[in-house]
């Protein structure tokens, strides 16, 4: 296989709660419809969409993971300093999203924290 790009979807509940919610973070709107808002990641745009939950499901052919109860993914977001992670940890926070650990010193040479979204998607933040 070589794909021209890869991109993720994921199922949420609130559209425009998932809008505020990464908005709030900085993120870059990649679209909106009735069924996904979409925005991208990093400096090489790494897209992902947020579909409303019925919606995915049914192109999934499948069950949907209950976050709440079980990961489905974590995604990794480089953080350039141990300020900058800390910072990233109050805006997550204020944005409505949840920390899942506060930011450490873990391994050797590695710092930073777990966080949810309010759909329960995990992304880990780290500076090493």
């Amino acid at each position: 296989m070589d794909p021209k790009m890869i991109w993720s979807n994921l199922a949420v509940s609130d559209l425009d709660r998932t809008t505020d919610f990464y908005t709030a973070l900085g993120f870059r709107s990649n679209g909106r419809s009735n069924d996904l808002t979409s925005f991208l990641f990093g400096q090489h745009n790494f897209v992902i969409h947020f579909f409303l939950k019925d919606i995915l499901q049914e192109a999934m052919k499948g069950e949907m993971t209950d976050t709440s109860k079980s990961n489905e993914i974590i995604f990794t977001i480089a953080a350039e300093s141990t300020q900058q992670a800390d910072e990233w940890a109050k805006e997550v926070e204020a944005a409505g999203g949840k920390l899942i650990s506060q930011p450490e010193a873990f391994g050797s040479g590695y710092y930073g924290f777990v966080f949810a979204d309010p759909d329960g998607h995990r992304f880990n933040v780290f500076h090493m």
